[in-house]
């Protein structure tokens, strides 16, 4: 699993992280519109880096069917959420489910349109992959009450694995960011004292350890740090080959993070919110679930509502394409089918952008 390939529009997403265009167009359009030249038209999004490796892949395969330019700057979920607001891009995408505030300034719809993982992923010299964590051990190593690697908790998680002294170092998201909103709501379920004193949310207090910038940023310094541990998305993992950890859920069980755990976790959802107004929380899934991986999530794409008819003639036709045929580019991420009820309820909601 660690050393599964991934595509070069991947990768480029993942190493440049380009925000750049999500201002401005090189073609003179502006994001409140789409641009027409020739009969092509383009639409500029920004937001979630986990879901920007799947963007990447959508992207030429999309405007080679179609005509239509699509970019994307992964700037974060919040970063995401506010741009849509401020209707300085035409979509944004966010892992985390729009607040009551957010949701009363942004006018927008959320639609679940991928469905990935945030994964623990660390760097300690001679500790070999696959280590095993419950969520209340990560809630202590996140809250500074476990500070070394041979720290008895890992232990018993652990027989038979040489754990050293060295010092834990927790690297966090300094961005809004919806794999913090997901691990920090994983933790709150788990932890009572975790939701207390830090809660869930895309940005949080942390008591220590060290941030970076995006899911690149965590990943860099994860890379650069013995010791450190962090939680970031799961195609990014799977891209820079770190190692990472087994979480357990409900059941007991320690899943490995990918399609088969991701997919189980989203069938524990009974029910679908309409109205594209709501979120679903993935996170923590019931023990009936044995087979869920406890941080799975959707990744939203957040359309702002009243647009001008092209902008929504277009964002519906992309967005309808993502949630069907769309979704054939994602399991080479590590990005799970979305389960036919979200799909009749993405379709549905489609049809409220106007």
């Amino acid at each position: 699993m660690r050393t599964r390939p991934i595509s070069a529009a991947a990768l480029a997403v993942i190493a440049s992280l380009a925000v750049a265009a999500c201002g401005s167009s090189s073609t003179g359009s502006s994001p409140s519109g789409a641009s027409s030249t020739g009969g092509s038209k383009s639409l500029v999004g920004a937001g979630s880096t986990l879901v920007a490796p799947l963007v990447a892949e959508w992207t030429p395969v999309y405007q080679q069917k179609y005509g239509v330019a699509i970019t994307y700057g992964a700037i974060g979920s919040g970063g995401g959420i506010e741009q849509a607001t401020a209707r300085t891009v035409n979509f944004g995408g966010s892992d985390a489910p729009l607040t009551s505030s957010q949701a009363s300034a942004c006018k927008c719809y959320e639609i679940p349109w991928a469905l990935a993982a945030t994964v623990v992923a660390y760097h300690v010299s001679g500790v070999p992959n696959g280590l095993h964590f419950t969520g209340p051990v990560l809630a202590d190593i996140w809250m500074g009450k476990i500070k070394t690697w041979n720290d008895p908790a890992i232990k018993a998680l652990n027989p038979g694995v040489s754990l050293p002294s060295t010092a834990i170092v927790p690297v966090h998201r300094t961005d809004g960011s919806g794999d913090t909103f997901a691990f920090t709501g994983y933790l709150s379920k788990v932890r009572p004292a975790f939701q207390s004193s830090i809660g869930n949310a895309t940005t949080v207090s942390w008591p220590g350890g060290i941030g970076g910038k995006g899911n690149s940023g965590v990943g860099g310094a994860l890379s650069s740090t013995n010791g450190a541990i962090a939680y970031i998305a799961i195609a990014y993992v799977l891209a820079n080959k770190f190692d990472y950890g087994l979480v357990q859920n409900a059941a007991g069980k320690y899943p490995t993070p990918g399609i088969p755990s991701i997919s189980a976790a989203a069938a524990s959802v009974t029910s679908v919110p309409s109205g594209g107004t709501q979120g679903i929380s993935l996170t923590d899934p019931p023990a009936s679930a044995s087979g869920a991986y406890p941080i799975s999530t959707f990744t939203y794409a957040v359309v702002p509502q009243n647009l001008s008819s092209d902008v929504a003639t277009a964002l519906k036709k992309f967005i309808g394409w993502a949630i069907t045929d769309g979704q054939t580019y994602g399991p080479k991420l590590d990005f799970a089918p979305l389960p036919p009820k979200v799909v009749t309820a993405d379709q549905a909601d489609v049809n409220l952008i106007k």
